[in-house]
Order: structure tokens, then C-alpha cells, then sequence
């Protein structure tokens, strides 16, 4: 069975209220992993790839029409291989929990990215602005909040603290969306922190 049969027969059998599931492919062929590695990034264990598919598109990760895509991509140069659904996640995550499924699904050599918060009620702002407060969080307008991760070089919050501030959150039963807006990876900056993102013309 192609990969893009598969692919259908798998997402059409997922519950409902699935949020995320990860798929792993291993190729028949060998010879043919390289080219499979320049569409889905390095084997997980040297044969085997991970796919992990998120169903809502603002967080980082493949949406299930690039994944889709991607496989009939495969198809048609007639990669053949074995996909299998290894994990799926149902129902709504805390804060903290949407923290570490990014946190997964970055690239191994990411540096620092820019991540925002978005609110399910304005009247959480000035609650979640006080607990976020060691991520120095921006506030866009009267449910969001921007924020700065780094991992290796760039400017930003560890990984660790962005988590403790999120759990602060949960804690409060402040709830909303956690997602990333921009990610670096493979940064070698010189004399500086690296480079700055820009929305809308404007530095942030």
C-alpha cells in the first residue's frame, strides 16, 4: 500500500478531539533514506523517521495537509515503506503541556525562537502579564502576549523558565493557546545576539 493510502486510512480512523499524533515511517529501501531525510529532517533512530503531526496549524510541527503532502510526495518518487501511528494525544493540554509538545517538535538545533501566548479572556491579562513576568512578556493587545525563548545564543528565557510560567498559569486556572511565531535555527552569530525578528516592517 502506497505511503499516501496509509496516511488516509490512519488520520480517518483518529478520534474525534485529536490534537496530536506522531507517525513513524521506515523505508524499505535504504539507498532511498537520503532523500527521505532531506523531506522529514534526520531518522529518528537511523532507520526509523518521526512525523509529528499537530491538527492545530499555529503550532510548530507539520498540519496534517503538509504531512499529507509530504507522503504523496514520497509516492510519487516511489519511496515505499511502512507508516504506523505510534502516539496520539486527545482533548485540550494545559498551558505547560502545549510548552513541551513545541518544545518536541523544534529542530535539534534550534537557538531561539519568539512565542506568544494567546489569552481565552482579556480579563486574564493583567493576572498572566504578573506570572509571566521572568519571561519578560510583551502584550500585543488585550489577549496576547509575546514573548522570547533562547536555547544555545540569542535573547530570551530558558526553556525551563518558559515552562515554570506557564505552569503558574495553569495554576490559575488561565487558560488560552501557547504557540511559536518565529524559530531560529542553526545560528552562529558573531559580536552579537543574532538576528532580530521583524512583524510588520517592525522589530520585536
Amino acid at each position: 500500500m502506497r505511503l499516501g493510502e496509509q496516511w488516509s486510512e490512519i488520520i480517518e480512523a483518529l478520534p474525534r478531539d485529536w490534537e496530536r499524533a506522531v507517525f513513524e515511517l521506515r523505508v524499505a529501501d535504504p539507498g532511498q533514506r537520503e532523500r527521505v531525510e532531506l523531506l522529514l529532517g534526520r531518522a529518528a533512530d537511523g532507520e526509523t523517521f518521526r512525523l509529528d503531526v499537530e491538527r492545530d496549524a499555529l503550532t510548530v510541527g507539520l498540519n496534517p495537509e503538509v504531512a499529507g503532502k509530504v507522503l504523496l510526495r514520497l509516492d510519487e518518487e516511489r519511496v515505499a515503506g511502512e507508516l504506523r501511528l505510534a502516539e496520539t494525544r486527545t482533548g485540550r493540554h494545559s498551558l505547560a503541556e502545549e510548552w513541551d509538545v513545541i518544545v518536541d517538535a523544534l529542530p535539534p538545533d534550534w537557538s531561539h525562537l519568539l512565542g506568544q501566548v494567546d489569552l481565552d479572556s482579556s480579563d486574564f491579562v493583567d493576572r498572566a502579564a504578573l506570572r509571566t513576568g521572568p519571561m519578560n512578556p510583551t502584550l500585543l493587545d488585550l489577549r496576547s502576549l509575546q514573548f522570547r525563548a533562547a536555547r544555545s545564543v540569542g535573547y530570551g528565557a530558558s526553556v525551563g523558565m518558559v515552562r515554570r510560567c506557564l505552569e503558574r498559569l495553569d495554576g490559575e486556572s488561565i487558560t488560552g493557546r501557547v504557540w511559536v511565531v518565529h524559530v531560529v535555527s542553526n545560528a552562529h552569530p558573531v559580536a552579537t545576539q543574532g538576528p532580530v525578528f521583524r512583524l510588520g516592517g517592525k522589530p520585536v
